[in-house]
């Protein structure tokens, strides 16, 4: 709708907007943070990975660029690191075995802490869809459950964050270093990890531990009202103003706590996530081919910088998707973690 002067002045009108949301919210709920304060162990040992890719073709809500994100992941990593061993699950292939069903999900989870020690690196990356379900347990804030959807979920089930973290997570050794790297809607808390990171690298750890995120959310809701996408504007700020009402009253406190005293891990687990909770990832056509934005946005960050710590990635991150996708790229771990490390694995 605007030449590149509107689109400068639509940026600066949202830079406004997210600002005075992120006051607000800090008034409502001052900011408190926590230090992170554990060593991130070293990687010497054996590394591993599992890629996840599903288009889910000829079914309701087919995507485009979930196995074009493993490809361009798995070739970004394997030029970048050494991987001594992975498996490729992906719906284009014709073995039986490497179809992303829920049974081959769930052994491929097995299949890459099999054997794990300290020092071992065990890499994860999923993209396709994910979604949400009514949580039972009483461990989740919102109250609802994050899921993966396999290539045959309508038939076989999709699988709840709690049997994500119990299959692949829960009891890795002390030393092992998990990264996952999760694009999928509804993704943030896909392995039930209790610490959740600002872009200073700094813990979020209570109310106001979204502010960030959902200042940005309502920012970008403008921005994309200032440029003239009213039917995306008026579901993120919809959106954004639901989350934006819902901080000042805090979240279940004691879901919080049963995360940390049930979740927490001696394991070095790190979750690079393409949204938060609330949010949608975006299935994106970029430079001509299909993408997931989040994917998308990981590698274009380690492309200018493969020595950028774990903090400074997320930051890069949400500035290559600030502006043009609503979603808000997140970063958890397992236990509080320094991560001002190189990003390694």
């Amino acid at each position: 709708m605007f030449g590149k002067a509107g689109k400068a002045y639509a940026d600066k009108i949202a830079q406004h907007v997210e600002q005075a949301a992120l006051k607000h919210m800090n008034s409502k709920t001052p900011a408190a943070t926590e230090e992170a304060t554990e060593t991130l162990g070293s990687v010497s040992g054996k590394r591993k990975a599992l890629f996840i890719g599903i288009n889910y073709f000829g079914q309701k809500g087919e995507l485009r660029g979930c196995i074009n994100d493993v490809q361009n992941i798995k070739a970004f990593l394997t030029s970048n690191f050494r991987i001594d061993e992975m498996l490729v699950l992906t719906d284009d292939q014709s073995d039986p075995s490497k179809k992303p069903t829920r049974a081959n999900i769930i052994a491929g989870f097995k299949w890459l802490r099999a054997g794990a020690k300290a020092g071992d690196s065990l890499i994860m990356h999923y993209s396709g869809h994910g979604g949400s379900v009514r949580d039972t347990d009483g461990d989740e804030e919102d109250g609802m459950d994050e899921t993966l959807c396999p290539v045959d979920y309508a038939s076989a089930g999709q699988i709840v964050d709690d049997e994500v973290h119990d299959v692949l997570v829960r009891g890795l050794p002390k030393g092992v270093r998990l990264t996952a790297i999760m694009d999928c809607c509804h993704s943030e808390s896909i392995l039930d990890l209790p610490y959740v990171y600002k872009i200073n690298g700094d813990l979020e750890i209570i109310e106001t531990s979204k502010n960030e995120g959902i200042s940005k959310l309502v920012g970008a809701g403008a921005r994309f009202l200032m440029d003239g996408n009213k039917k995306k504007a008026m579901t993120s700020v919809t959106q954004g103003m639901k989350m934006l009402m819902k901080s000042g009253n805090g979240g279940d406190s004691s879901a919080r706590e049963k995360t940390k005293k049930t979740r927490t891990t001696e394991a070095d687990v790190i979750q690079f996530s393409g949204c938060k909770d609330e949010q949608t990832s975006a299935d994106a056509m970029i430079g001509g081919q299909a993408t997931g934005a989040m994917s998308y946005a990981l590698i274009t960050s380690l492309q200018k910088n493969k020595n950028m710590d774990f903090t400074h990635l997320l930051q890069s991150m949400r500035k290559t998707l600030e502006g043009k996708y609503t979603q808000v790229p997140m970063m958890s771990a397992g236990r509080p973690l320094v991560l001002e490390h190189p990003f390694m694995i």
